[in-house]
């Protein structure tokens, strides 16, 4: 069984590309430390340019990214990862259920004065952190996140990251087969129609998951 906390699952890379983060960003979040501990965690690899993120900082990232697309500054960022752990009395404060309650009433005191509304100027910041964490999925034993689910990829056909499946690659929620088996059939030269057959997915499925991970590449 994979240790979500400890067991490296993706190079910092391979999490940039994942989760749509500037790897620049990523680096420095990894190198940054927030109430003692980095602000997104990482493992010692076995061997160089081997995986390092463990699946806890895929979500802290996932968090981390939720509040620079509001607009939030770094200081501001690390500020409230600090708040939150000292809070929550846990180094993985970004990575637990009361984020999504607690967590959010912190993110808005450290946003005060950088952002009062995003977006199309109507929605309150509130509604938009509660768009970004509702992707986390959580396990009811220990409160911490156990799945995450990439918003690039459509609701036609869910993608997800979770850590029992793939080791750590992102695999397709309802039969978990991974992304990458689906989209190197297709460019290996197979129609959208083979693919869907080979995967039991739809057509449309099929085709969703090839264009959005084709973004990703880009």
């Amino acid at each position: 069984m994979v240790d979500k906390f400890h067991d490296p699952l993706l190079t910092p890379r391979e999490t940039a590309r994942h989760l749509q983060i500037p790897r620049s960003t990523l680096y420095f979040w990894l190198a940054e430390e927030a109430d003692g501990s980095p602000l997104v965690h990482r493992v010692t690899p076995e061997r160089r340019g081997w995986p390092s993120v463990p699946f806890v900082a895929v979500v802290e990232a996932y968090v981390l990214r939720s509040l620079r697309d509001l607009g939030l500054r770094k200081h501001k960022i690390r500020d409230a990862a600090e708040a939150v752990r000292r809070e929550f009395k846990t180094p993985y404060g970004l990575a637990t259920r009361k984020i999504v309650t607690d967590g959010i009433d912190i993110f808005l005191d450290y946003a005060h004065g950088d952002i009062a509304r995003v977006g199309d100027q109507q929605r309150p910041i509130r509604e938009v952190l509660d768009g970004y964490l509702r992707y986390i999925g959580w396990d009811s034993n220990d409160e911490f996140a156990s799945t995450l689910r990439l918003r690039q990829y459509s609701d036609v056909a869910p993608v997800i990251i979770d850590p029992r499946f793939g080791w750590g690659a992102p695999v397709i929620e309802s039969n978990h087969v991974p992304v990458d088996a689906v989209v190197d059939m297709w460019l290996a030269g197979d129609s959208l129609e083979e693919v869907a057959y080979e995967y039991d997915l739809t057509t449309e499925q099929a085709e969703s998951i090839c264009r959005a991970a084709q973004r990703v590449v880009a």
